[in-house]
C-alpha cells in the first residue's frame, strides 16, 4: 500500500512540473484524445475479464494506463451522457434530457473542446456528435468530421460514392486529423464510434464490418443468470409491458438462447471493429513522433443490457446499463510504473475536468465532476453519485433515480414512487429487492435521505 501511495504522488508530482513548465514555455502541453466508444458496458473488453471478446489494443492502454474498475455514467442514454462527457455536469445542471435539446451557445463555450481552443489547442470532433438537434458550428472546430449520417447510419457514402462501414470512416477521419495536426501545436481529439451501439429498426440489427463477420463464430455464449423469465416477472405492472421499450428491443434480439448468442457475438464483434481502429491510431501517434505526448482517454458513454432481466438497452440503473470502461493512459504513467488499479468511483462528468487539468486549463466551478487524477490517488470524498433519467417516461421509459455506491443501490422509479433497494455485496446481479426486508430498515431510510441531499447537491 505504501509502495502505491509513493507511486501515484511521483505520476501527480510529474504532471504538477510539467503544467509548471508549459507556464514558462520550456515544456511542450500534451496532446490529449479522448476515444467515447457507444453502449459499451464494462465488461466487454478482455482487460475487465470477458474470456471471448477480443480487444488487444483497448487491453494494452488498460495495462499500461489505469483501469477504472467502479466507473458509471450518471445518466444511461447516449444524448445525456455525451452531454455530461463534454460539460462534466450532471443532467440536472446541463438539461439535455432528449434528442432534441442542444447546448446553448454559452453553455458550448464551456466544454472542455472549446475551452482547450481558446487556450491554444487544435481541436478535432469526429463521428458521432450526439446533442442536440442542431449540431455546433463546425467553424468552433478546427477539424470537424460529424455528420447526421453518422450518428444513425452504420454504412455511408464516400467522395468516391463507395460505402464505407461507420466505423472505417472514423478511422479514415483520425488519420486526416493526425497528418494535419501532428506538427501543429498541442491538440484535443475527440473520437465518438457509433459502435456497438445497434442500428434501430423493426427488428434492430447489428451491422458488422465484413472483416469481422466471422469472429466468435465457434464461442460458447451463455445467458446470463437473469435471462430467467422469473426476473422479468419480479418488475411491477407499470413496468412489466409490452410498451417497455428495453422489452421490445429484447423481443426479436435476446427472447431465445439461439438469439441471444447471435447477438452478443455481433455486439463484440461490433467492439472488436472499433479495437483495431485504436491500435491503428496508437501506430499513428508511434510513426508520427508523438506518441511520448499524448494522452488517451477512453470511457463507454453507457453501459448495456444484453438480456439481464429480460431486458435490451440502457435507460434503467441497473449494473448493466451504468458500468463502464474507463481508461486513462499517460506516457507519463509508464514513467512512473503505475499500474495499480484504483477502487475510487469514476464518473462520465470527471472526462472534461481531467481533460482541462492536463491540459492545464482552469476548470470552471460550474463543473461538477473530479479529476480522474484525484480519483487514481484517492484525493476525493465520493462514496455514492445521483443517476437520472428522465427521457420519455412512462409507459415506454419509466423515469427513475437513484443513489449508486459500490456497495448498495437505491432506485426510485419516481412517476410512481415505486422503490428497489439492493446490497450490491451480496447479490450484484441484482436480483432481491430488499426493500421490505426489516434487516434493511436503516439503510434505506439513510438512502432515501441520501437521494434527497443529492437531488438538490445536484443542481
Amino acid at each position: 500500500m505504501q509502495k502505491k501511495v509513493v507511486l501515484i504522488a511521483a505520476w501527480i508530482g510529474i504532471h504538477v512540473f510539467a503544467f509548471s513548465q508549459q507556464k514558462t514555455g520550456t515544456n511542450q502541453r500534451p496532446n490529449i484524445i479522448v476515444v467515447v466508444t457507444d453502449d459499451h458496458r464494462a465488461d466487454a473488453l478482455g482487460a475487465t475479464g470477458n474470456k471471448i471478446i477480443q480487444t488487444p489494443h483497448m487491453d494494452k492502454l488498460a495495462a499500461e494506463g489505469i483501469l477504472y474498475k467502479n466507473a458509471y455514467v450518471t445518466t444511461a442514454i447516449c444524448c445525456v451522457s455525451r452531454a455530461s462527457i463534454l460539460s462534466g455536469q450532471y443532467v440536472s445542471r446541463h438539461k439535455i434530457e432528449d434528442f432534441a435539446t442542444a447546448f446553448s451557445d454559452a453553455a458550448l463555450q464551456q466544454t472542455y473542446p472549446l475551452l482547450l481552443r481558446k487556450a491554444g489547442y487544435k481541436t478535432g470532433f469526429i463521428g458521432k456528435f450526439g446533442v442536440g438537434a442542431q449540431y455546433p458550428d463546425p467553424a468552433l472546430f478546427d477539424y470537424w468530421g460529424c455528420s447526421r449520417e453518422m450518428d444513425g447510419q452504420y454504412y455511408l457514402l464516400n467522395s468516391q460514392g463507395d460505402r464505407v462501414h461507420n466505423t472505417d470512416s472514423v478511422d479514415n477521419s483520425i488519420s486526416r486529423f493526425l497528418d494535419q495536426y501532428a506538427d501543429n501545436g498541442p491538440f484535443c481529439l475527440s473520437v465518438s464510434f457509433k459502435a456497438p451501439h445497434e442500428l434501430d429498426g423493426n427488428p434492430p440489427t447489428y451491422p458488422v464490418q465484413e472483416k469481422f463477420k466471422n469472429f466468435y463464430t465457434d464461442a460458447i455464449v451463455k445467458e446470463p443468470l437473469t435471462a430467467d423469465p422469473v426476473y422479468w416477472d419480479q418488475f411491477p405492472g407499470f413496468f412489466r409491458t409490452d410498451k417497455n421499450i428495453a422489452r421490445v428491443r429484447w423481443n426479436p434480439l435476446f427472447s431465445t438462447p439461439e438469439l441471444h448468442a447471435a447477438t452478443v457475438k455481433n455486439y463484440y464483434r461490433l467492439i472488436t471493429g472499433v479495437d483495431e481502429v485504436i491500435g491503428k491510431m496508437m501506430a499513428k501517434l508511434e510513426t508520427l513522433g508523438i506518441a511520448g505526448n499524448t494522452v488517451i482517454l477512453l470511457m463507454g458513454d453507457n453501459g448495456f443490457s444484453l438480456g439481464e432481466h429480460g431486458l435490451q438497452g440502457k435507460w434503467y440503473p441497473y449494473q448493466e446499463s451504468v458500468r463502464v470502461p474507463i481508461i486513462l493512459y499517460d506516457p507519463q504513467i509508464l514513467k512512473s510504473k503505475y499500474k495499480a488499479v484504483p477502487d475510487a468511483i469514476a464518473l462520465n462528468i470527471d472526462i472534461a475536468p481531467t481533460v482541462l487539468l492536463l491540459a492545464g486549463v482552469s476548470i470552471p466551478a460550474a463543473m461538477q465532476g473530479e479529476s480522474l487524477l484525484d480519483v487514481a490517488a484517492g484525493k476525493t470524498s465520493r462514496k455514492d453519485f445521483f443517476y437520472k433519467h428522465d427521457f420519455l417516461g412512462t409507459p415506454a421509459l419509466p423515469k427513475s433515480e437513484a443513489v449508486i455506491s459500490n456497495t448498495m443501490k437505491y432506485i426510485l422509479y419516481t412517476e410512481h414512487g415505486y422503490e428497489e433497494l439492493f446490497d450490491l455485496v451480496k447479490d450484484p446481479y441484482e436480483t432481491k429487492n430488499l426493500v421490505a426486508d426489516p434487516a434493511y430498515k436503516q439503510q434505506l431510510e439513510r438512502l432515501r435521505k441520501r437521494h434527497k441531499e443529492l437531488q438538490k447537491k445536484t443542481v
